[in-house]
Protein backbone atom coordinates (compact mmCIF):
# COMPACT_ATOMS: atom_id res chain seq x y z
CA UNK A 1 0.00 0.00 0.00
CA UNK A 2 1.73 3.34 -1.00
CA UNK A 3 2.19 5.63 1.41
CA UNK A 4 -0.52 8.90 0.89
CA UNK A 5 1.15 12.42 1.06
CA UNK A 6 -0.34 14.57 4.57
CA UNK A 7 -0.49 18.61 3.68
CA UNK A 8 -1.19 20.09 6.65
CA UNK A 9 -0.68 23.91 4.44
CA UNK A 10 -1.46 25.40 1.90
CA UNK A 11 1.92 25.83 0.67
CA UNK A 12 2.78 21.94 0.61
CA UNK A 13 -0.66 21.12 -1.40
CA UNK A 14 0.31 23.65 -3.80
CA UNK A 15 4.04 22.27 -3.98
CA UNK A 16 2.42 18.62 -4.27
CA UNK A 17 0.42 19.38 -6.77
CA UNK A 18 3.58 21.23 -9.44
CA UNK A 19 5.51 18.20 -8.62
CA UNK A 20 2.50 16.40 -10.38
CA UNK A 21 2.32 19.29 -13.19
CA UNK A 22 5.44 19.21 -14.10
CA UNK A 23 5.48 15.33 -14.49
CA UNK A 24 2.21 15.74 -16.65
CA UNK A 25 -0.16 14.25 -14.74
CA UNK A 26 -3.63 15.59 -13.96
CA UNK A 27 -5.10 16.31 -10.95
CA UNK A 28 -9.16 15.41 -9.17
CA UNK A 29 -9.77 17.36 -5.83
CA UNK A 30 -12.48 15.89 -3.34
CA UNK A 31 -13.32 18.56 -1.02
CA UNK A 32 -15.11 17.07 2.65
CA UNK A 33 -15.80 17.84 6.11
CA UNK A 34 -14.22 14.33 7.59
CA UNK A 35 -16.20 11.28 8.84
CA UNK A 36 -15.54 9.84 6.31
CA UNK A 37 -18.18 7.13 5.10
CA UNK A 38 -18.89 4.81 1.45
CA UNK A 39 -20.43 7.50 -0.16
CA UNK A 40 -17.42 9.88 0.39
CA UNK A 41 -15.13 6.64 -0.59
CA UNK A 42 -16.98 6.27 -3.67
CA UNK A 43 -16.14 10.22 -4.61
CA UNK A 44 -12.77 9.03 -4.35
CA UNK A 45 -13.13 5.57 -7.01
CA UNK A 46 -14.85 8.26 -9.17
CA UNK A 47 -11.66 10.58 -8.82
CA UNK A 48 -8.97 8.28 -9.86
CA UNK A 49 -11.35 7.34 -12.43
CA UNK A 50 -11.07 10.98 -14.03
CA UNK A 51 -7.64 11.90 -13.05
CA UNK A 52 -4.13 10.62 -12.32
CA UNK A 53 -3.72 12.10 -9.03
CA UNK A 54 -6.50 12.69 -6.28
CA UNK A 55 -6.23 15.20 -3.00
CA UNK A 56 -9.26 14.59 -0.46
CA UNK A 57 -9.62 17.31 1.44
CA UNK A 58 -10.20 17.44 5.12
CA UNK A 59 -11.88 20.39 6.57
CA UNK A 60 -14.75 21.42 8.96
CA UNK A 61 -15.41 24.54 7.82
CA UNK A 62 -16.96 26.85 10.42
CA UNK A 63 -18.61 29.39 8.21
CA UNK A 64 -21.03 27.37 6.83
CA UNK A 65 -22.61 26.82 10.19
CA UNK A 66 -24.71 29.17 11.89
CA UNK A 67 -24.64 30.22 15.54
CA UNK A 68 -27.42 27.65 16.38
CA UNK A 69 -25.65 24.56 14.23
CA UNK A 70 -23.17 21.03 15.68
CA UNK A 71 -19.82 22.85 14.28
CA UNK A 72 -18.22 22.18 17.89
CA UNK A 73 -20.23 18.34 17.58
CA UNK A 74 -19.88 17.77 13.77
CA UNK A 75 -17.81 14.11 13.68
CA UNK A 76 -13.69 14.79 13.66
CA UNK A 77 -12.18 11.50 12.81
CA UNK A 78 -8.72 12.57 11.15
CA UNK A 79 -6.70 9.48 11.78
CA UNK A 80 -9.49 6.80 10.83
CA UNK A 81 -10.44 8.89 7.76
CA UNK A 82 -6.89 8.78 6.75
CA UNK A 83 -6.44 5.34 7.08
CA UNK A 84 -9.33 4.89 4.44
CA UNK A 85 -8.24 7.14 2.01
CA UNK A 86 -4.17 5.20 2.26
CA UNK A 87 -6.70 1.83 1.80
CA UNK A 88 -8.28 3.25 -1.17
CA UNK A 89 -5.78 4.66 -3.11
CA UNK A 90 -5.60 8.47 -2.76
CA UNK A 91 -2.94 10.18 -3.76
CA UNK A 92 -2.77 13.21 -0.91
CA UNK A 93 -5.16 14.24 1.78
CA UNK A 94 -5.03 18.24 2.53
CA UNK A 95 -6.04 19.45 5.95
CA UNK A 96 -5.72 22.75 6.21
CA UNK A 97 -6.55 24.84 9.80
CA UNK A 98 -9.27 27.41 10.37
CA UNK A 99 -6.01 30.03 10.91
CA UNK A 100 -4.65 28.84 7.26
CA UNK A 101 -8.79 29.34 5.92
CA UNK A 102 -9.40 32.60 7.76
CA UNK A 103 -6.35 33.99 8.59
CA UNK A 104 -6.81 37.12 10.66
CA UNK A 105 -8.31 40.24 8.66
CA UNK A 106 -10.01 37.82 6.29
CA UNK A 107 -13.03 39.85 5.05
CA UNK A 108 -13.83 38.48 1.78
CA UNK A 109 -16.79 36.80 0.66
CA UNK A 110 -19.02 35.70 -2.31
CA UNK A 111 -22.54 37.26 -2.90
CA UNK A 112 -24.82 35.09 -3.69
CA UNK A 113 -28.12 34.78 -6.70
CA UNK A 114 -29.37 32.09 -8.91
CA UNK A 115 -29.41 28.54 -7.10
CA UNK A 116 -28.56 29.95 -3.33
CA UNK A 117 -32.01 31.77 -3.24
CA UNK A 118 -33.88 29.01 -4.30
CA UNK A 119 -35.96 28.69 -1.20
CA UNK A 120 -35.06 25.50 0.38
CA UNK A 121 -31.82 25.22 2.32
CA UNK A 122 -31.50 28.96 1.97
CA UNK A 123 -35.11 29.19 3.72
CA UNK A 124 -33.56 27.59 6.75
CA UNK A 125 -29.39 28.20 6.80
CA UNK A 126 -29.46 31.67 5.14
CA UNK A 127 -25.44 31.74 5.89
CA UNK A 128 -25.02 28.29 4.32
CA UNK A 129 -24.26 28.76 0.97
CA UNK A 130 -21.98 31.74 1.35
CA UNK A 131 -19.77 30.02 3.60
CA UNK A 132 -19.71 26.99 1.31
CA UNK A 133 -19.13 28.88 -1.73
CA UNK A 134 -16.35 31.17 -0.03
CA UNK A 135 -14.32 27.75 1.23
CA UNK A 136 -15.03 25.73 -2.16
CA UNK A 137 -13.66 28.94 -4.35
CA UNK A 138 -10.95 28.90 -2.20
CA UNK A 139 -9.94 24.97 -2.46
CA UNK A 140 -10.42 25.58 -6.13
CA UNK A 141 -8.18 28.45 -6.16
CA UNK A 142 -5.69 26.78 -3.70
CA UNK A 143 -5.01 23.09 -5.82
CA UNK A 144 -6.44 24.40 -9.12
CA UNK A 145 -7.47 20.63 -10.07
CA UNK A 146 -8.26 19.23 -13.62
CA UNK A 147 -12.07 18.55 -11.88
CA UNK A 148 -13.57 18.36 -8.41
CA UNK A 149 -16.00 15.81 -7.10
CA UNK A 150 -19.09 16.13 -5.33
CA UNK A 151 -21.84 14.26 -3.84
CA UNK A 152 -25.65 14.96 -5.49
CA UNK A 153 -26.94 14.14 -1.72
CA UNK A 154 -26.68 17.98 -1.67
CA UNK A 155 -27.95 18.84 -4.90
CA UNK A 156 -28.34 22.86 -3.90
CA UNK A 157 -24.95 22.55 -2.82
CA UNK A 158 -23.54 21.21 -6.47
CA UNK A 159 -25.75 23.99 -8.36
CA UNK A 160 -24.40 26.86 -6.31
CA UNK A 161 -20.64 25.45 -6.79
CA UNK A 162 -21.48 24.96 -10.74
CA UNK A 163 -22.56 28.32 -10.66
CA UNK A 164 -19.85 29.86 -8.79
CA UNK A 165 -17.11 28.15 -10.77
CA UNK A 166 -19.11 29.54 -14.07
CA UNK A 167 -19.50 32.86 -13.05
CA UNK A 168 -15.84 33.49 -12.01
CA UNK A 169 -14.48 31.34 -14.48
CA UNK A 170 -12.77 28.97 -12.52
CA UNK A 171 -11.28 26.33 -14.66
CA UNK A 172 -12.01 23.72 -12.91
CA UNK A 173 -14.38 21.06 -14.22
CA UNK A 174 -17.29 20.42 -11.45
CA UNK A 175 -18.56 16.46 -10.99
CA UNK A 176 -21.53 15.18 -9.37
CA UNK A 177 -21.85 11.96 -8.49
CA UNK A 178 -24.61 9.75 -7.47
CA UNK A 179 -25.82 9.50 -4.22
CA UNK A 180 -24.24 6.43 -1.95
CA UNK A 181 -27.23 5.15 -0.22
CA UNK A 182 -27.53 2.25 2.44
CA UNK A 183 -29.73 -1.44 1.41
CA UNK A 184 -32.93 0.28 2.99
CA UNK A 185 -32.16 3.64 0.63
CA UNK A 186 -31.25 5.96 3.28
CA UNK A 187 -28.79 8.04 1.96
CA UNK A 188 -25.53 7.89 3.95
CA UNK A 189 -24.96 11.02 5.79
CA UNK A 190 -22.17 11.86 8.27
CA UNK A 191 -25.07 12.66 10.61
CA UNK A 192 -26.89 9.32 10.27
CA UNK A 193 -24.89 8.70 13.61
CA UNK A 194 -26.94 10.74 15.31
CA UNK A 195 -29.96 9.07 14.80
CA UNK A 196 -31.59 6.88 17.47
CA UNK A 197 -32.47 2.97 16.82
CA UNK A 198 -36.12 3.87 16.29
CA UNK A 199 -35.32 7.04 14.42
CA UNK A 200 -32.72 4.98 11.88
CA UNK A 201 -35.87 2.46 11.08
CA UNK A 202 -38.34 5.08 10.28
CA UNK A 203 -35.39 7.52 8.09
CA UNK A 204 -35.56 5.27 5.31
CA UNK A 205 -39.41 6.52 4.20
CA UNK A 206 -37.56 9.67 3.10
CA UNK A 207 -36.51 7.90 0.12
CA UNK A 208 -39.75 5.26 0.02
CA UNK A 209 -41.98 8.48 -0.48
CA UNK A 210 -40.10 10.42 -2.97
CA UNK A 211 -39.51 7.55 -4.74
CA UNK A 212 -43.43 6.75 -5.01
CA UNK A 213 -44.34 10.52 -5.90
CA UNK A 214 -41.38 10.97 -8.82
CA UNK A 215 -43.42 7.91 -10.39
CA UNK A 216 -46.82 9.47 -9.71
CA UNK A 217 -45.82 12.35 -11.29
CA UNK A 218 -44.12 10.14 -14.90
CA UNK A 219 -47.30 8.72 -14.87
CA UNK A 220 -49.06 12.07 -15.76
CA UNK A 221 -50.05 13.20 -11.96
CA UNK A 222 -49.92 16.43 -10.93
CA UNK A 223 -46.94 17.65 -9.45
CA UNK A 224 -48.71 18.59 -6.12
CA UNK A 225 -51.24 15.93 -5.67
CA UNK A 226 -48.54 13.40 -6.65
CA UNK A 227 -46.58 14.90 -3.39
CA UNK A 228 -49.56 15.44 -0.82
CA UNK A 229 -49.60 11.59 0.17
CA UNK A 230 -45.75 11.64 0.43
CA UNK A 231 -45.95 14.50 3.26
CA UNK A 232 -48.38 12.59 4.57
CA UNK A 233 -46.53 9.71 4.93
CA UNK A 234 -43.13 11.27 6.10
CA UNK A 235 -44.98 13.25 8.91
CA UNK A 236 -47.08 10.34 10.63
CA UNK A 237 -43.18 8.90 10.70
CA UNK A 238 -42.37 10.96 13.14
CA UNK A 239 -40.71 13.77 10.63
CA UNK A 240 -41.27 17.56 10.78
CA UNK A 241 -41.19 18.46 7.15
CA UNK A 242 -38.57 21.72 6.18
CA UNK A 243 -39.10 21.36 2.70
CA UNK A 244 -40.76 18.15 -0.17
CA UNK A 245 -40.64 20.15 -3.74
CA UNK A 246 -40.21 19.63 -7.23
CA UNK A 247 -37.70 21.80 -9.00
CA UNK A 248 -36.04 22.76 -12.33
CA UNK A 249 -32.98 19.98 -11.79
CA UNK A 250 -30.43 23.02 -13.26
CA UNK A 251 -31.74 26.26 -11.80
CA UNK A 252 -33.46 24.85 -9.16
CA UNK A 253 -36.43 27.19 -9.90
CA UNK A 254 -40.33 26.29 -8.47
CA UNK A 255 -42.27 24.40 -11.48
CA UNK A 256 -45.95 23.35 -11.25
CA UNK A 257 -48.19 21.18 -13.39
CA UNK A 258 -47.55 17.81 -14.86
CA UNK A 259 -44.25 15.89 -16.12
CA UNK A 260 -41.64 17.04 -18.16
CA UNK A 261 -38.18 16.26 -18.34
CA UNK A 262 -35.19 18.11 -15.90
CA UNK A 263 -37.24 17.87 -12.57
CA UNK A 264 -35.68 16.95 -9.25
CA UNK A 265 -37.86 16.15 -6.24
CA UNK A 266 -35.89 17.74 -2.84
CA UNK A 267 -36.52 16.95 0.83
CA UNK A 268 -35.28 18.23 4.17
CA UNK A 269 -36.92 16.94 7.34
CA UNK A 270 -36.05 16.84 11.04
CA UNK A 271 -36.50 13.42 13.24
CA UNK A 272 -35.64 14.24 16.51
CA UNK A 273 -32.54 16.18 17.04
CA UNK A 274 -31.01 15.00 13.24
CA UNK A 275 -32.02 16.81 10.35
CA UNK A 276 -32.28 14.49 7.15
CA UNK A 277 -32.20 15.89 3.10
CA UNK A 278 -32.14 13.85 0.24
CA UNK A 279 -33.34 14.08 -3.37
CA UNK A 280 -34.07 12.23 -6.60
CA UNK A 281 -34.29 12.52 -9.92
CA UNK A 282 -38.15 12.35 -11.23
Amino acid sequence: MTAIALLPSIAALRSQVRLWRQAGQSVALVPTMGALHAGHISLVEQAKQRADKVVATIFVNPTQFAPTEDFSKYPRTLEADVAKLTEIGADAVFTPTAEDMYPEGFCTTISLRGPATAGLEDRFRPTHFQGVATVVAKLLLQALPDAAIFGQKDYQQLAVIRQLTSDLNIPVEIMGAATVRESDGLAMSSRNVYLSEDERAAAPVLHRCMTKAAQRIRDGEAMEAALAPARNKITSAGFEIDYLEVRDAVTLASVEGRYRKGLRILVAARLGRTRLIDNIEV
